[in-house]
């Protein structure tokens, strides 16, 4: 092994067939840019073969890295990050556990045990918010807030001084996210404002959710003003941003999405259901409206009230930009090679 910085990353590396890139894929890239000997996993699409590759890769290639990230969801792929990190420490490998989803905390109350016996065994455990820092503190108390980054210079602000009711949703269409909601939104717009118009940005997580959607788009006649173009990849998703002037995020459990962050930057208007994370990333009437969940007439109002309220568009977006600035690589970079560095 050579004297320059090395990393095993474990993650899910899917842009490539999603179109989303991961905080994972994100972090690979930039470490990469300033020299890092990497080892990434994995690009699959199947679940077991992503997991089977992750703990592979990890033995496989234990010689090439002096320090590994693993990040840690809940439900099936908590078992892979388990698995990796037992290979890990039988290479005698030290590592850090990146914390994500905003289902992790219900999770860690199924399976207390578990949930503590892997984040004791880690070096470092991070967390991209102060929700999962909140949440999580019961299975271990040094946690690190480490937010989730974004390339500012990615997204062209524009501040939102005259609004149309030109909304965007990007998402996978997956059921915790409620996709439904969001058209039933349209639906209740277009009553006074035919006007109104959707784009839904985001692939077929296969629950069923892409055809119910699709379903809920034709049961309430708003056929005229929705597109759906399924994942977009990840350098087309600022000039999709741009086109809109709110965003809307509809879902029932969250943490703190990239896709929020991105709108942010772009100077959209959010209005967001306070689920999870949402209260802890935005501040109601400052940077974002917040609704509850599963309420597609009150977040409707909160459209109406960007639409309408003098100033309240131009407000919200020049905040929403002024909290996203935090969270730039240029910020978070130097903060994940530290942790990295150190943790051997």
């Amino acid at each position: 092994m050579t004297g320059q910085p090395s990393a095993l990353l474990v993650g899910n590396f899917l842009s490539h067939l999603n179109g989303r890139r991961s905080v994972c894929e994100g972090l690979a890239e930039r470490l990469a840019s300033r020299g890092w000997t990497l080892t990434t996993t994995s690009p699959h699409r199947s679940g077991v073969l992503r997991g089977a590759d992750m703990a592979w890769s990890s033995w496989k290639n234990r010689e090439r890295f002096r320090s590994a990230y693993v990040e840690v969801f809940s439900g099936r792929a908590f078992l892979w990050a388990e698995a990796v990190t037992w290979v890990l420490r039988r290479a005698g490998c030290p590592y850090v556990l990146a914390l994500h989803g905003g289902n992790l905390p219900s999770f860690a109350t199924r399976w207390p045990g578990r949930v503590r016996r892997l984040l004791q065994s880690a070096e470092h455990v991070t967390v991209p918010s102060a929700f999962l820092h909140d949440q999580m503190r019961p299975y271990r108390k040094n946690l690190l807030l480490m937010p989730n980054a974004i390339d500012l210079a990615e997204y062209r602000f524009r501040p939102r001084t005259e609004p149309r009711p030109v909304l965007v949703w990007v998402r996978a269409l997956h059921r915790i996210y409620n996709p439904g909601m969001a058209i039933r939104v349209l639906a209740i717009l277009s009553r006074e404002l035919p006007e109104a118009h959707l784009d839904m940005l985001g692939p077929d997580k296969r629950d069923g959710s892409w055809q119910e959607t699709r379903n809920c788009v034709q049961a309430l006649g708003v056929t005229a003003g929705v597109r759906m173009p399924g994942g977009v990849p990840p350098g087309e998703v600022a000039s999709w941003l741009d086109q809109g002037d709110i965003f809307i995020n509809t879902s029932d459990i969250d943490n703190t999405p990239l896709s929020v962050l991105e709108a942010m930057a772009c100077g959209l208007c959010v209005v967001t259901t306070n689920s999870g994370g949402m209260p802890y990333l935005l501040h109601h009437e400052k940077d974002a409206l917040l609704v509850p969940a599963g309420d597609p007439d009150a977040m409707a109002n909160a459209v109406r009230r960007i639409l309408t309220e003098p100033g309240l568009a131009e407000w919200l977006s020049r905040n929403a930009r002024r909290t996203v600035e935090a969270f730039d690589w240029s910020i978070m970079l130097p903060r994940w090679e530290e942790l990295l560095e150190r943790t051997r």
